[in-house]
């Protein structure tokens, strides 16, 4: 048996079995289970096992940091074991009424609709990240110094790259759309329909109550709150239309139904909001300088502990649909990177043999931009390090913001990888922030210091 499939039983085993799992998924890093009874759970000996890195809890789900790339193959494995005949034959249908159960007792709105929100984006990372590495690799080549006279000699292929790296950003409302309408329980073709419309260039052509329509005014904002009316409507004519018109009449009453209350109310609406939210981040970050810089960094790190850094995302895709640049993504990469430097002093400190092992392995991974691992595994569960990587992010925070650094993408990338993504001028300024606060994280941590764990 190999290391991944020996995880992913002792992981089943250790979260109570097949029949105590509510939820089981994964993110980048972290194996994610929601389980319907507590007591069950042995989280010492599960924390304690060779692949774990670390653990928290977030709400009713425990995640369990396993690092980059194995999340993934450990819960494809688990899902192999939990649909083998041994498993138990009525998993499925105990799964479900456990999640009907923890539906009833956990009712927390505002985590529900930023738990939404996160994902309705987070599958489009993958997207954001490769657009912002292409971006990154077109501005290397446009520089004589770098790549000599390729820009010159080869415009087609800067040409095709800046196609493959725009691409996203080209459709992004009609993508937000689709994940909307499969979010909110909608149709998810219509969503995209909804969102179609919204950025139509031939709105340009109409004019309504004395002004001409703005295509894809509102961006993101607008494309949410027509895709949420629209599977609201659907939902609803579909209990109300005879079945056997109901096929033919929904998608018709719901499209021009949301689709003009959209051009009258929501896309104005939506324009609103997205102004302030842009105008206010923009605003803040540019007259605030090193005092903003530095509570946005400083703080990110506890957000995202509590979940709400998710109420972020849109703020995020709406900078760079209305600005083409993001100053607030590199702002808060520091605080990743406060980890760093927090971290190294942590494992020159420790004679925990364990501990260092961990360090070793997540040290890499957390310069590149994947923090969770240093975070779960090291800082928060000693405590001081936590405290010490935050207030180190928060000096990185203040420069950044007062260096009025910015990235060319939404979301995604961090740490180092994000230097490629950089607007053309500032990349030394990003470098230099990154190792002004590692050096940061590390002096505060050693000064702090922490105790030391037994084996």
């Amino acid at each position: 048996m190999d290391k991944t499939a020996a995880l992913a039983r002792q992981i089943l085993a250790g979260v109570g079995g097949e029949g105590n799992i509510l939820k089981l998924e994964n993110c980048m890093t972290r194996v994610r289970v929601e389980v319907s009874d507590e007591q069950r759970l042995e989280l010492p000996q599960l924390q304690r096992l060779e692949g774990i890195k670390g653990y928290i809890k977030q709400g009713e789900q425990h995640q369990f940091i396993v690092g980059p790339g194995a999340a993934a193959k450990v819960v494809d494995e688990m899902r192999t074991l939990l649909s083998e005949p041994e498993a138990g034959a009525d998993v499925g249908d105990k799964i479900a009424e456990n999640k009907a159960a923890a539906k009833a007792k956990y009712a927390a709105p505002m985590s529900g609709v930023l738990k939404k929100l996160a994902n309705i984006f987070i599958p489009l990372i993958p997207a954001f990240i490769a657009s912002g590495l292409i971006t990154g690799i077109i501005n290397l080549l446009k520089r004589p110094d770098i790549a000599g006279d390729i820009a010159l000699n080869y415009p087609n292929i800067l040409g095709l790259l800046a196609i493959f790296g725009s691409a996203v950003f080209t459709i992004m409302n009609i993508l937000v759309g689709v994940n909307a309408a499969r979010v909110f329980g909608g149709s998810q073709a219509m969503g995209g329909v909804m969102a179609g419309i919204l950025s139509s260039p031939q709105l340009a052509q109409i004019t309504l109550f004395g002004e001409a329509l703005q295509p894809g005014r509102g961006g993101v904002i607008a494309v949410l709150l027509v895709v949420a009316l629209m599977c609201w409507l659907e939902k609803r004519l579909r209990r109300l239309l005879p079945e056997s018109v109901e096929l033919i009449l929904n998608p018709l009453l719901t499209t021009l139904i949301t689709a003009s209350l959209a051009i009258v109310l929501l896309q104005p609406l939506g324009g609103y909001i997205s102004d302030a939210i842009t105008h206010g981040a923009n605003l803040a970050i540019d007259k605030g300088g090193l005092l903003v810089g530095a509570l946005l960094s400083g703080l990110f790190l506890p957000l995202v502990l509590s979940g709400l850094h998710q109420g972020l995302v849109p703020i995020h895709v709406e900078l760079v649909q209305a600005h083409g640049a993001n100053p607030l993504l590199p702002i808060l990469a520091m605080a990743g990177v406060g980890q760093v430097g927090a971290t190294l002093a942590v494992l020159l400190k420790t004679r925990n043999a364990r501990l260092k092992k961990v360090i070793k392995g997540a040290l890499p991974v957390g310069i590149l931009g994947i923090g969770e691992p240093l975070i779960f595994g090291v800082t928060l569960p000693l405590g001081k390090p936590f405290i010490g990587a935050c207030l180190g992010g928060a000096v990185g925070g203040a420069l950044i913001s007062y260096w009025k650094v910015a990235t060319v993408i939404t979301f995604g990338l961090s740490g180092l990888p994000l230097a490629l993504t950089i607007v053309s001028g500032k990349v030394m300024l990003y470098l230099a922030g990154m190792l002004i606060t590692i050096v940061a994280g590390f002096i505060f941590t050693w000064i702090m210091g922490f105790n030391d764990p037994e084996e």
